[in-house]
């Protein structure tokens, strides 16, 4: 039983590595079939993991989270932690820029959202009190501002290729951590 378990589990892990390879490529309306194709299932298997597109986008979606909540644990000890993750993410749009550009057409409203942004919230609280406990960030940072840093991260997806996104999302980061940093105390 837990061997089947384990297939089935290889299986959607297979489909979300298609979907996420193929929307990357196509964008986002990209035919399934090519899911189907790139997984190397059937298209019963993967309409029987997820019924629709936005079935298969949440958990695109579900997956990055437990991805970046898994990074934050590892990492928890790390007074950087914080722009660790912010990395994470930044270049995590750019890998994936249309799952990015689905999530943000979908919109704030979306009945998801607010469970994603409480999530979130969580996985950044603690670092962004380190980060400024530590003197590393400016203290008036806030778990708002994380909603706002993703989307001027997002500005990357406007390069021409993915290397011109990496660029992009490179400077965003430079500038972010200049941008974020304490004020220095200045002489008198």
């Amino acid at each position: 039983m837990t061997k089947l378990r384990s297939d089935a589990a290889v299986r959607r892990d297979l489909i979300l590595d298609a979907a996420d390879a193929v929307f990357s490529e196509h964008g986002v309306t990209a035919p399934l079939d090519l899911v189907v194709e790139r997984a190397g299932v059937g298209r019963a298997t993967l309409y029987r993991n997820f019924p629709d597109r936005g079935a298969l986008m949440e958990a695109l979606l579900e997956r990055n989270l437990q991805a970046l909540e898994e990074h934050a644990t590892v990492h928890a000890n790390r007074d950087d932690l914080l722009f660790l993750l912010l990395e994470r993410i930044a270049y995590r749009i750019v890998e994936s820029p249309a799952v990015t550009d689905y999530w943000r057409a979908v919109g704030y409203d979306h009945p998801i959202m607010d469970a994603v942004r409480g999530r979130v919230s969580r996985i950044f609280r603690a670092p962004v009190a380190r980060a400024i406990d530590a003197g590393l960030c400016r203290p008036d940072l806030s778990l708002s501002d994380i909603s706002l840093i993703s989307g001027m991260l997002g500005a990357a997806l406007r390069g021409r290729s993915p290397g011109n996104r990496r660029q992009l999302v490179k400077r965003a980061l430079d500038l972010l951590r200049d941008g974020l940093a304490a004020p220095v105390a200045m002489e008198r």
